[in-house]
């Protein structure tokens, strides 16, 4: 690592002309309403990931936010906020900057079209390079970012005093003595701080590795380095991997920084060490990072990644509705949305949780906006799930536009010639939009010109339905029927909403396009006392389960009892962060993140006897032992900001599946050290049916006197878990990134039969 006092700079963007125009900044007109719009600086720090901006009366450092927050810059008047707060003629001129999370979007104007193409041409860049880098690059710039904070007088030294914050800064609690030791072991020049190649010395005895020596030693057998056959070896006997020499070749060609070594074809410990940070090394197996599964199967052998009033960005009782919700639920790879709809003035019907205080959005809004994002992480079958409520003139209205906005790529009659047996496949659907509703009548009807024509007057009410309650039944007696629209009907054609009236009634009854929703008190009653007929059940057909109605605080419940019945559309609040979205983050973290997962075999075979809770013998049952070593943390970042506090981390481990699977373990915490603790604590968990298995990785700041803090969480299919010694990455509560955190653990999987 170079360090030229104390500077950080994304790699190979070094004079760049959009770096540069960052630095330097700029006026830009911040938007909040038609009335309030002001002129605000603008600029990069010099840490270049941090932007800062200033008001014309005062100064306030607090007004920052970090590129890495960033998910998205949108040019134009693409946001919520600037289509209601400003004209169409500065289109050219106004961005948004989309956080993750829910913190709002920032809403600006430049001086000129060609500054407004500047600004999201250069912050686009930057937040693309900087998500870029591997986990090593992450870390360094992370150190070199808080090694400039602490240095407060900016003279690029540090004294004593400014590496005791710097060791705050980066969550390491040293008592007096043993900071004043290492101060004075780097401090060669006996200047009173640390300059040039010793602050260099002082990174480098910060972030030895104890553990990489050790391994890296076992196999360094060439004059102290690695040759590619030292290499093959540890890939072979360690990691578990089938590898040759052109594999290591390529692997010292890549990672190795050093040179020299990289002319004699051998590897540093610091190349070993990159190497080891490089996703392809982590615990996911990188073959399981793209599209990987067969998705020409019929679409209900998919687990499906699917969101409740996905227009919630907050509660479900007076929040705000918002075309954000669907833009950041279909941006994390979700592809069965839902549209609350309700009839609105001057005849255009609205999306909003009826009978409570949320405000309202367009409906023709959220399609515009479903449109253009639906298939920017996935290119496979996005189903809006339609609440209907509105009057037969305004889903006439809901059609057209429908229509009209999704185009060629709305499916309006089935795939191919006739009448279908089974539905079509992910693959075949790619690119397309599917309507979940009512239909006045069978699809098979459609093609049949003598059929009688349906009654249109029918309940349309989605949430629903025969799995109510005594009281909510009668209340939904007493509300007036609604009757459909054939405009709205007529678009319904894979994924009908019917009433369920047991296994039975559905499999003599129903077609393989007729489905029902079950709130989730019904659904998990099903899936522990009638599993295999549930399973059976999502062999024909759909099934989509939704939260109970008393969680009016959008939290949300834990799906992988309906997936272990086979239910593909477990809809969840995508805007509530919690365990249950971490699972289900984990659950379609693999397969491209295209928010489909092919169900196992045994969930896909009409005559199957799996049941999740009896656990009988069959194909399912493939018992493994997984041992995990939790060896060591690297930066953990601070809780919720508190900068006096030091993080006393715990790790615990949890495995998700069937009843019989389910565990939970953790190490004991480590007192006042965030930067690199280490445990070295073995584990053993029994995986009796893998195909359904999840793993999770949670760190914790351990608190004797309340709950424990969340610090972060890595969550993956058993299945997708790569074995040896592998970093594992750490999300925020969110599910995005902590940029320099991480695991390093040793994994293996053993047969146990």
């Amino acid at each position: 690592m170079e360090t030229n006092g104390i500077e950080s700079m994304p790699n190979g963007m070094e004079g760049d002309p959009d770096l540069q125009f960052l630095l330097q900044g700029g006026d830009l007109l911040k938007v909040r309403s038609p009335s309030w719009k002001k002129t605000r600086y603008f600029r990069l720090q010099e840490d270049c990931k941090t932007m800062w901006r200033e008001s014309k009366k005062t100064f306030d450092k607090n007004h920052t936010f970090s590129l890495d927050d960033v998910s998205a810059v949108r040019i134009g008047r693409q946001s919520e906020g600037l289509k209601k707060n400003t004209e169409e003629h500065v289109e050219g001129r106004c961005f948004s900057i989309m956080f993750k999370g829910r913190r709002k979007n920032l809403d600006l104007i430049a001086s000129s079209e060609e500054e407004a193409k500047q600004w999201v041409r250069s912050l686009e860049k930057l937040v693309f390079n900087l998500d870029n880098l591997n986990s090593q690059q992450k870390i360094e710039h992370w150190i070199f970012n808080c090694l400039k904070k602490a240095d407060k007088n900016k003279d690029d030294t540090l004294s004593l005093s400014e590496m005791k914050d710097f060791l705050r800064l980066i969550n390491i609690e040293l008592d007096d003595d043993y900071a004043e030791m290492l101060f004075k072991k780097c401090d060669t020049s006996n200047s009173g701080s640390l300059a040039g190649e010793e602050i260099e010395r002082f990174y480098n005895l910060l972030t030895h590795r104890e553990e990489i020596d050790v391994i890296y030693g076992e196999y360094a057998k060439t004059t102290g380095f690695m040759s590619p056959e030292d290499l093959v070896s540890f890939l072979m006997k360690e990691q578990m991997e089938k590898a040759t020499l052109a594999d290591a070749h390529k692997i010292i060609e890549k990672h190795e920084p050093d040179e020299n070594a990289k002319a004699k074809k051998l590897l540093t410990k610091d190349g070993f060490l990159m190497y080891l940070h490089h996703p392809e090394a982590m615990i996911l197996n990188p073959e399981h990072k793209d599209v990987y599964q067969d998705m020409s199967q019929p679409l209900n052998h998919y687990f499906i990644s699917s969101s409740h009033n996905t227009y919630l960005i907050e509660d479900q009782v007076k929040g705000p509705s918002s075309t954000e919700g669907y833009v950041r639920a279909l941006l994390k790879g979700c592809r069965c949305v839902e549209l609350d709809c309700w009839d609105g003035s001057d005849n255009e019907p609205v999306i909003y949780h009826g009978y409570t205080l949320t405000s309202k959005i367009l409906f023709k809004d959220a399609i515009k906006a479903i449109k253009e994002y639906a298939f920017k992480t996935s290119d496979y079958p996005v189903i809006l799930s339609l609440e209907n409520n509105c009057s037969v003139e305004q889903q006439a209205v809901m059609a057209q536009h429908m229509s009209s906005i999704l185009g060629s790529a709305l499916v309006t009659a089935p795939l191919g010639d006739g009448m279908p047996t089974n539905f079509p496949s992910p693959e075949e659907l790619k690119g397309k939009f599917l309507i979940k509703g009512k239909r006045l009548n069978k699809l098979e009807d459609s093609f049949t010109p003598e059929a009688a024509e349906a009654d249109d007057d029918i309940d349309v009410t989605e949430e629903e339905d025969s799995n109510d309650d005594e009281e909510e039944q009668k209340e939904k007696k007493s509300k007036k029927k609604l009757k459909l629209a054939k405009e709205l009907s007529d678009m319904v054609i894979y994924c009908k909403s019917v009433h369920f009236n047991g296994f039975e009634d559905a499999r003599q009854n129903l077609s393989f396009y007729e489905m029902a929703s079950f709130k989730e008190g019904k659904a998990e009653k099903l899936a522990k006392e009638s599993a295999n007929a549930y399973i059976q059940h999502n062999v024909d057909k759909l099934s989509r389960i939704y939260p109970a109605g008393y969680r009016t605080d959008s939290s949300n419940y834990n799906p992988v009892p309906l997936w272990n019945a086979g239910c593909q559309i477990v809809a969840l609040n995508f805007q509530t962060a919690c365990e249950d979205m971490h699972v289900n983050q984990g659950r379609f973290l693999v397969n491209g993140k295209s928010g489909y997962v092919l169900k196992p075999a045994f969930m896909r075979d009409s005559d199957t006897e799996f049941d999740p809770v009896t656990l009988t013998r069959g194909a399912w049952l493939k018992h493994k032992t997984l041992h995990i070593m939790i060896i060591s943390a690297q930066q953990l970042p601070k809780v919720n900001n508190k900068k006096s506090s030091i993080v006393d981390p715990l790790v615990k481990l949890e495995v998700y599946g069937v009843p019989a699977d389910v565990a939970k373990k953790e190490t004991s915490p480590l007192n006042n050290n965030g930067f690199n603790p280490a445990w070295n604590d073995n584990f053993q968990f029994d995986v009796y049916v893998p195909e359904l298995a999840l793993v999770r990785f949670v760190v914790e700041d351990y608190d004797s006197a309340s709950d424990n803090d969340f610090v972060g969480q890595y969550t993956l299919p058993f299945n997708s878990l790569k074995m040896g010694y592998r970093h594992v990455p750490l999300l925020n509560k969110n599910g995005d990134l902590l940029p320099s955190a991480g695991l390093f653990v040793h994994i293996m999987i053993l047969d146990a039969e």
